[in-house]
C-alpha cells in the first residue's frame, strides 16, 4: 500500500480549504524592513505588561484559571458590562470561531460583508456552514443589502467596524435599523478589533448596544491598540444566557496565564494605550492626506490601517512595496491594507508608492 493509500480521509470541507498565509517580510537592497502588512502596533510592550508577564512566569508549570475569573472582572469594571456576559478566548478570532461551533449546524448560513476580515470564510467553511458574502458598497458595509439576504438558514452575521480591510466604519444609526431587522433565532457579531482606533463621534461603542438585545455579542481583542498579538487573547460581550453557551464551545485552557495577566496590566495601562493610539491616529491622518494628495484617495479609515482600492494593480503593487522592503498585505483584485506605523515606517511606504509606475 503505497503512502497516498494510507493517509487518512479528511473532511471535503477540510481539504478545499486554503491555509491562511501571512505576508512574508520584505527587505530593501539596503536590508531594511518596514513591517506595515498585519495591523501590529509599532509599539514595544507596554512597561507594566512586561513586569506582569515576568512575575507570571514563575507559575507557567500550572494550568491557567480555566473560567479566567480575574480578567472577566477587569473587564467588567472597566467597560460597565456584566461579568456573567463576558467569555475569553484565544485572540478574539478564537471566540469567533466558539460562537460558529455554537450557533452553525452544517448546512446553515453565515452572513458577512466582503472583503472583510479573512477569517470568517474560513471559519463558516470549517465547520461545515455556508458562507454568504455580501459585496462592500464604496469600501463599506451595505447592511440594506446584507439585510436582503436574510434567509431562514441564516444563523450568524459578522459586522466589522471598523471594517477590515477597508478601515470604514457603520454609524449607530444605520447599526441599529440593521439590528432591528435581524430574524429570530440569528446571532449578530459585532467584532470591534479596532474600536480603540476610533475617533468618529457617530460610531457607537458596540458595548453600549448589547442591552436589550440578546442577538448582539460584541468582540474586543487585546492584539491591536493593547499590543499583545503575540499572546492571543480576546472576549466577547453579550447577553449572559448567550455568553454562557458560549463558554461550552472554549478550548480549555486556550487563553493562558501569560496572556490572561498581560491583558489584566494592559487594561491599567489605558493612560499610554490612549497616548499610543492617538499617536497612530495622527500618523494615519497624514499619509492619509499625502497619499490623498498624490492621487491614491485611500478609503476614509477609524482604524489601524489605510485601503488603497486598487482592483487588478493589488498585486503587482504589494510586490512593487516588497521591493524596497515594506510589507502592506495585497488582496488580490481589490485593494492594498497598509498597516500606519511610526513616521520612519509611513515615510518609506510613501516613498515605494511614489515610485509605483502611474497607470
Amino acid at each position: 500500500m503505497t503512502t497516498q493509500e494510507r493517509l487518512p480521509r479528511f473532511r471535503a470541507a477540510v481539504r478545499e480549504l486554503v491555509s491562511y498565509r501571512p505576508e512574508k517580510p520584505a527587505l530593501s537592497p539596503e536590508g531594511r524592513s518596514y513591517a506595515l502588512a498585519a495591523n501590529e502596533t509599532p509599539f514595544g510592550p507596554l512597561p507594566e505588561v512586561a513586569r506582569a508577564i515576568q512575575e507570571q512566569t514563575e507559575g507557567i508549570n500550572r494550568y491557567p484559571d480555566n473560567t479566567g475569573q480575574a480578567l472577566t472582572a477587569e473587564i467588567a469594571e472597566r467597560f460597565g458590562v456584566d461579568p456573567d456576559g463576558i467569555a475569553l478566548g484565544c485572540g478574539s478570532v478564537g471566540v469567533a470561531q466558539q460562537l460558529i461551533t455554537a450557533v452553525a449546524e452544517p448546512g446553515d448560513e453565515v452572513l458577512y460583508a466582503w472583503p472583510s476580515f479573512e477569517a470568517y470564510p474560513l471559519l463558516t467553511r470549517l465547520a461545515g456552514a455556508v458562507p454568504v458574502a455580501v459585496p462592500l458598497r464604496d469600501n463599506a458595509h451595505d447592511l440594506a443589502t446584507m439585510a436582503e439576504h436574510f434567509t431562514d438558514r441564516t444563523r450568524l452575521v459578522f459586522v466589522c467596524n471598523p471594517n477590515n480591510p477597508t478601515g470604514t466604519v457603520v454609524g449607530r444609526a444605520e447599526l441599529e435599523e440593521f439590528l432591528g431587522r435581524v430574524p429570530p433565532g440569528c446571532l449578530v457579531v459585532l467584532d470591534e478589533a479596532y474600536h480603540e482606533y476610533v475617533r468618529d463621534k457617530a460610531v457607537p461603542d458596540g458595548l453600549s448596544l448589547v442591552p436589550g438585545r440578546p442577538h448582539l455579542v460584541v468582540l474586543r481583542t487585546f492584539s491591536k491598540a493593547y499590543g499583545l498579538a503575540g499572546l492571543r487573547i480576546g472576549y466577547a460581550a453579550g447577553h449572559p444566557e448567550v455568553i454562557g453557551t458560549l463558554r461550552k464551545a472554549y478550548l480549555p485552557y486556550s487563553a493562558g496565564s501569560l496572556a490572561q495577566a498581560a491583558a489584566i496590566a494592559a487594561l491599567r495601562s489605558g493612560d499610554e494605550v490612549a497616548r499610543r493610539t492617538g499617536v497612530v491616529t495622527a500618523e494615519r491622518t497624514r499619509l492619509a492626506a499625502a497619499l490623498d494628495a498624490h492621487g491614491w484617495r485611500p478609503a476614509a479609515s477609524e482604524a489601524n490601517f489605510l485601503w488603497l482600492p486598487l482592483g487588478e494593480r493589488a498585486t503587482v503593487f504589494g510586490a512593487h512595496c516588497a521591493t524596497a522592503g515594506v510589507s502592506v498585505r495585497a488582496v488580490a483584485g481589490a485593494g492594498v491594507r497598509v498597516t500606519v506605523g511610526l513616521p520612519s515606517d509611513n515615510d518609506a511606504f510613501l516613498a515605494a508608492a511614489a515610485s509605483f509606475p502611474s497607470a
